[in-house]
C-alpha cells in the first residue's frame, strides 16, 4: 500500500515538473520571438491579413461576384473603391479579401495534412527502422522522381478544378519531404540514453514515441512545416493562375492574376495587386518561421 502511494506521488511529481518545464520553455520561446522585431512585425501583418479575410463580410461593401460594367478598371483610390475595380467592374478590395480565404486555406490545410501524415510515416520509419523503414522511405522516394511543381500540376490536372483538389495535390507533394525530415530527426533521438532507459524500464513503444520521440522532434518538424505554408500558398496560386485550381468567378489571388493579365498595359498597378498580396503574405510567413526557428534554437 505504501509502495503504491509512493509511486503515485512520484508520478504526480514527475507530471507537475514536466508541466512546469513546458510552461517555462513556452514563455521563453515567446519572449525571444517577441524580441525579434522583424518576426514580430511580420506576425502582426500576418494576423491582420488573416483576420481581414475572415471578417470579409463585415469589412467589404460589395458582392465579390457581381460588379457594374460602367465601373470597370477604375484606378486605385477611386471614390468608393480604394483598390479600384477589375475588368468586370467588381471591387478589388472585396475580391482580395474573399479571395484571401481560399488562398490561405490552400496554403495552410495541405501543410497540416502533409505534416500529420508525413510526420507519422517518418516517425514510424525512423523509430522501428529495418524493413519497415525501407518500405516506407523507398516508396516515398518515388515522388522525388518528379519536380514538385510538375507533380502538383499533374495531380491537379488529373483531379480537375476545385479547391479540394488543390489541397489534395499539394498535400501529396509535401508528404515525402516532411516524412524525410521526421525520419532523420527520429534517427538522431532514438539512440539517446534516455530512450534506452525508457525501454529498460519496460515502457511500451507507443509511450516512448508519445512522450520522448515526438517531444524531441516536434520543434524541428514545426519550423519546417511553417516554412512550407508560404510555398503551398504560392503553389496553389500558381495552379489557379494556370487554370488548374479555383474556377472563376470565385475570387482567389491566383485566378485574379490570370483574369487581370490582359489589362497590364491598360492599368498596370491594378494587375499587380493580387500578386502583391501573395508576396506580402508569403514573405510574412517566412519571416515568422525564421523567428520561430531562432527562438526554438535558443530554447534548445
Amino acid at each position: 500500500m505504501i509502495t503504491e502511494n509512493t509511486e503515485r506521488i512520484n508520478t504526480a511529481t514527475t507530471i507537475l515538473t514536466r508541466k512546469e518545464k513546458e510552461d517555462s520553455t513556452t514563455k521563453k520561446v515567446i519572449r525571444v520571438f517577441c524580441k525579434n522585431r522583424i518576426a514580430f512585425v511580420s506576425f502582426i501583418v500576418l494576423l491582420i491579413i488573416i483576420f481581414s479575410c475572415l471578417l470579409a463580410p463585415l469589412i467589404a461593401q460589395y458582392d465579390p461576384l457581381e460588379g457594374e460594367i460602367t465601373d470597370r478598371l477604375l484606378v486605385i483610390g477611386s471614390e468608393g473603391h480604394i483598390l479600384g475595380t477589375d475588368e468586370q467592374g467588381r471591387d478589388m478590395l472585396t475580391r482580395i479579401l474573399y479571395g484571401g480565404r481560399l488562398s490561405l486555406l490552400a496554403g495552410i490545410v495541405p501543410v497540416l495534412i502533409a505534416g500529420f501524415i508525413g510526420s507519422f510515416l517518418g516517425i514510424v520509419a525512423g523509430y522501428f527502422g529495418g524493413i519497415l523503414n525501407t518500405i516506407i522511405m523507398r516508396t516515398l522516394d518515388i515522388f522525388y522522381a518528379f519536380p514538385a511543381i510538375l507533380l502538383a500540376i499533374g495531380i491537379s490536372a488529373a483531379l480537375g478544378q476545385g479547391i479540394n483538389n488543390i489541397i489534395i495535390a499539394i498535400s501529396i507533394v509535401f508528404i515525402p519531404p516532411v516524412a524525410r525530415i521526421a525520419e532523420s530527426a527520429v534517427k538522431g533521438v532514438r539512440e539517446e540514453e534516455f530512450i534506452e532507459a525508457a525501454k529498460s524500464s519496460g515502457a511500451r513503444n507507443f509511450s516512448i514515441i508519445r512522450y520522448h520521440i515526438i517531444m524531441n522532434v516536434f520543434s524541428r518538424l514545426f519550423v519546417y512545416c511553417t516554412t512550407q505554408i508560404s510555398i503551398s500558398l504560392v503553389l496553389a496560386s500558381g495552379l489557379s493562375f494556370l487554370g488548374l485550381g479555383v474556377s472563376p468567378p470565385n475570387p482567389e489571388w491566383g485566378i485574379m492574376l490570370n483574369n487581370l493579365k490582359q489589362q497590364i498595359f491598360i492599368n498596370p498597378l491594378l494587375t499587380i495587386i493580387p500578386g502583391l498580396f501573395i508576396f506580402i503574405t508569403a514573405l510574412a510567413i517566412n519571416l515568422v518561421s525564421d523567428g520561430l526557428r531562432d527562438a526554438l534554437e535558443i530554447k534548445e
